[in-house]
């Protein structure tokens, strides 16, 4: 692949063209690779490819199974696994109770969802319809323990949040005190990570990624002695390259890379002890889409196609939680896939769990952001159970 593989054995040699280096890197057969990949200038990237969706399950499984099933192979998520982010339902946690017969407010939801099969939830802030049980606002101690009970009466555990990290730095006492009660909130609801719906900044300047290093490193010392580990999620530019050598701008900031990417260089400043993360597989495969040449110091235009499962290996524990986010390829929207409900799409996650292993650690959040419908109202609640089934249905693929 590149100078950053892990994987010597899927690195192309010097005679293989740029289509065919990504393509084998990725796994992807020729006739899957040439028929989705839309034709460009030579040295660019096709299109992002990684094999056939899973085939939808009829029925997911609700048990509590640790390893095999009945023959069919190994499990890659864990029952206990299983999660979803309530961005996906926000509709239905945001729903009138008194306008509608569908399931409308947390505890509701947590009702529908345990049906479904989900054991987590992470949460995407403690907000529902104001008529719902406990009242609009559940981002208080209070709130927390009723959500506690909920989660608890349906077997759900709470596994993150994407809250509130603080904005001031040096911080402010009133942002600290803030994100000290989100901490207690955390707690209260159980949960052994807590994080943001952000990155860490949005700049390309390894001078920002030290700052925003120091700032996050400060948190998560915070955050640990309240005996919860810190997580910041990404987006697709988090993964582009990190502008840290050649000339200078006309503000005397660098105009050229390394060739490391941003959120790859925020690891290796980070302390492993105090800072996690949660990669979004859909943002890091539309990542590798887009960023995938740099220009080097000395001007020259280089080559490096992005592996997510492969930074997640060389990272392991690191890596503690997943969007599991799926998309169908298309190379006409600038992103090289369009958002699909879980297992429905051309990101092939039998192979990235299988490469990224641990499974009994990861925590895959099942993620969907055009789930709810203005037309469809039981549209989001529905597509989760498909996403459920999908996940459930993951199996290790058998050698031959």
């Amino acid at each position: 692949m590149t100078q950053h593989s892990s994987d010597p054995s899927r690195t192309p040699d010097a005679e293989t063209t740029p289509d065919e280096g990504l393509r084998r890197s990725l796994g992807v057969g020729r006739r899957r690779f040439l028929t989705t990949c839309t034709a460009v200038a030579a040295g660019a990237v096709a299109a992002p490819v990684f094999g056939a969706a899973p085939a939808l399950a009829q029925n997911g499984d609700r048990g509590h199974g640790h390893g095999h099933d009945h023959g069919r192979g190994q499990v890659l998520v864990p029952p206990h696994k299983r999660g979803i982010i309530l961005y996906t339902v926000r509709d239905a946690t945001a729903r009138d109770p008194l306008a509608s017969d569908l399931p409308s407010g947390f505890r509701e939801v947590f009702k529908q969802l345990a049906r479904h099969g989900y054991r987590q939830v992470e949460f995407a802030g403690y907000r529902q319809h104001a008529n719902a049980p406990g009242g609009d606002n559940l981002e208080t101690v209070q709130g927390a323990k009723l959500l506690r009970r909920w989660l608890d009466d349906y077997g759900l555990r709470a596994q993150g949040n994407h809250g509130f990290i603080p904005s001031s730095w040096p911080l402010t006492t009133a942002d600290k005190d803030t994100f000290k009660k989100h901490l207690e909130i955390a707690n209260i609801l159980g949960m052994d990570h807590m994080g943001t719906g952000g990155d860490p900044t949005g700049s390309s300047h390894r001078a920002d990624w030290d700052v925003a290093a120091d700032k996050w490193n400060a948190l998560g010392a915070i955050a640990r002695r309240e005996g919860i580990k810190l997580y910041t999620h990404n987006h697709d530019s988090a993964y582009g390259f990190l502008l840290d050598s050649g000339p200078l701008d006309d503000q005397g900031r660098p105009t050229r890379s390394s060739g490391v990417r941003k959120l790859e260089y925020f690891l290796k400043v980070t302390d492993p002890r105090l800072v996690w993360l949660e990669m979004d597989v859909f943002w890091a495969h539309v990542a590798q889409y887009k960023f995938h040449t740099y220009t080097a110091p000395d001007g020259s235009t280089r080559r490096s196609v992005f592996d997510p499962a492969g930074l997640v290996a060389r990272h392991n524990k690191r890596y503690p939680l997943f969007h599991a986010k799926d998309g169908v390829v298309d190379t006409t929207n600038g992103m090289g896939y369009d958002m699909v409900p879980f297992g429905t799409g051309d990101i092939d996650y039998t192979t990235f769990f299988s490469r990224v292993g641990q499974s009994h650690y990861r925590n895959p959040m099942v993620e969907d952001d055009n789930a709810p419908s203005a037309t469809d109202p039981a549209q989001s609640l529905r597509e989760a159970k498909i996403s459920y089934d999908n996940m459930a249905a993951l199996r290790r693929r058998r050698r031959h």
